[in-house]
């Protein structure tokens, strides 16, 4: 999303979840929920609160994902708009309280809803961690499918290479 659409991000409605634009006052909540071993362990490494507040900040465009007038989490998109590569790649944080009860896969699905509705948008893309089991049983839980393995993909907190799995989705193959 380049940083004019990201500007025009709505405010998006799920049964349980809300997700709205990120702004400056949710980083701080964010901060903390990723601070959280269960959230740190898949975010890779990170130098320190500001670094994570600039990654949070997301050039593609962020919400904030709010569950009863709480930040619970952050939904990052990144949207290629070159016609013959025409896709979103999709990222997800919770923190720990809301974990676990499907509010991931929901807010998933809403912004798939709203990228195929409004963006035009037909395929999206997510990539956890290979050991990231909960992560893979949610993504797959919206239809997501596993494409391939990137070996030594990511850099962990400890400082050492992880695989990733590449995982897309299809408008069409929505739950």
């Amino acid at each position: 999303m380049s940083g004019e659409r990201a500007r025009e991000l709505p405010v998006l409605h799920g049964e349980r979840v809300t997700l709205r634009p990120l702004t400056e006052a949710d980083l701080d909540r964010l901060v903390v929920l990723l601070a959280d071993p269960s959230v740190r362990r898949w975010w890779g490494t990170v130098d320190g609160p500001e670094a994570l507040r600039e990654d949070l900040r997301h050039d593609g465009g962020a919400f904030a994902i709010r569950v009863e007038k709480v930040t619970a989490g952050w939904l990052g998109v990144v949207e290629e708009n070159e016609p013959d590569y025409r896709h979103a790649a999709l990222d997800i944080a919770l923190g720990p309280e809301h974990q676990d009860r499907g509010l991931g896969p929901e807010a998933l699905r809403t912004v798939i809803r709203w990228l195929v509705r409004e963006r035009g948008h037909h395929r999206f893309t997510i990539d956890p961690a290979v050991a990231n089991e909960r992560a893979i049983r949610a993504y797959a839980a919206v239809g997501f499918k596993p494409v391939g393995v990137l070996r030594r993909y990511e850099r962990g907190p400890d400082g050492t290479w992880e695989d990733g799995l590449l995982m897309d989705l299809l408008a069409e193959e929505l739950r």
